[in-house]
């Protein structure tokens, strides 16, 4: 961290914008946390304590793909020893929440998780689901032949029993999409599969679902689909969408889904600062915000250029603060919209 940037840090604290946030990070109206609980790898807590949260981020990845991924092309004690410090970091700056994205089939692991959040205090949460998209090569071979309730049937199995022998339990659910080429309004036969078997999950567990989306209007036709199976959309979390453009995210939100603006840090800080203007002007309520960094990269030496978790707390928020945003908006983009989002109803 440059001496600049540590100086806005130190101002923006003091100022007490996020001081505010971190401060009063427990507490959401009992209304909301009545009977909610966010499932985390170390077991369920309530949802009023998860805090200041990263909705979006990624501890390790294996990009070979699932007909060749597995457990024995990395060692768990190696990937903690290399991730720990960097989750210090972000734990040190007043973060508690972490909700990691990397789904099945490119390099998911609770064991690695579990480690992590029992080392750093972190409230890690992880996920079951499929990744479609990029050409869908994460995409495991059963689920061409499965039917949506098939598949449905699994990730409800990973909610009931954890996942594999791990005994972790999933706290969402991660899909992902792309738009066919040169037909951006529809999907895939096996994404829209995928969105069809989470929405039927989702109804069965309450589970959110978060849906990695290649651009333009997939998400909101992912969001149609959602819908149209009868699941709630507010389980339903655009991700990305801070590359589908402002029409396409007003819609997803007025449509009652969550908008994740979770690239920051990866745009000119200007263009999402004007985005959270924009979208905070009537649906604040809607917006989430995460930096979709990392990450340990199996099959690179030692894991790879690891990009850490911090830009949020040291640039963005301080930034945003300075731009007119209001210390309670950004506590409702850090703090209430996550744990609104992950909240888990208690079944009676």
């Amino acid at each position: 961290m440059t001496p600049a940037l540590d100086l806005t840090r130190r101002e923006f604290l003091r100022e007490a914008a996020l001081l505010t946030v971190v401060a009063s990070a427990n507490a959401l109206p009992t209304s909301q946390a009545q009977d909610m609980f966010v499932q985390t790898v170390l077991g369920p807590i309530p949802a009023s304590k998860l805090g200041v949260t990263l909705v979006h981020e990624h501890v390790m990845c294996d990009f070979i793909g699932a007909a060749q991924t597995n457990r024995h092309r990395w060692e768990v004690e190696a990937v903690v020893k290399r991730m720990l410090p960097v989750l210090i970091q972000v734990k040190e700056r007043g973060v508690t929440g972490f909700i990691d994205c990397t789904p099945a089939y490119i390099g998911r692991d609770p064991r690695v998780l579990k480690q992590l959040a029992q080392q750093t205090g972190l409230h890690i949460v992880t996920n079951t689901g499929y990744y479609g998209g990029a050409d869908d090569k994460f995409v495991p071979k059963h689920a061409y032949s499965a039917t949506p309730d098939q598949l449905a049937d699994l990730w409800v199995e990973d909610v009931a029993h954890g996942i594999e022998d791990t005994g972790v339990k999933p706290g969402f659910i991660k899909i992902g999409i792309d738009e066919i080429k040169g037909s951006a309004d529809r999907l895939s036969p096996i994404d829209e599969k995928l969105v069809r078997a989470s929405a039927r999950a989702s109804r069965r567990t309450n589970l959110a679902v978060t849906c990695h989306t290649g651009g333009g209007p997939a998400g909101l036709t992912a969001t149609k689909i959602f819908i149209e199976e009868r699941a709630d959309p507010a389980r339903f979390i655009v991700a990305h969408s801070d590359g589908h453009g402002l029409p396409i995210n007003r819609a997803v939100a007025a449509l009652g889904a969550w908008v994740s603006f979770d690239g920051i840090g990866r745009q000119p800080l200007e263009s999402h600062l004007k985005l959270v203007h924009v979208m905070t002007e009537k649906h604040a309520s809607r917006l989430l915000l995460s930096q979709d960094s990392g990450w340990y990269w199996v099959g690179q030496q030692n894991g790879g250029e690891v990009r850490n978790f911090n830009y949020m707390i040291d640039v963005f928020l301080p930034a945003l603060h300075n731009s007119g945003i209001s210390e309670a908006t950004i506590r409702k983009l850090m703090v209430e919209n996550p744990a609104n989002a992950f909240a888990i109803r208690f079944h009676r």
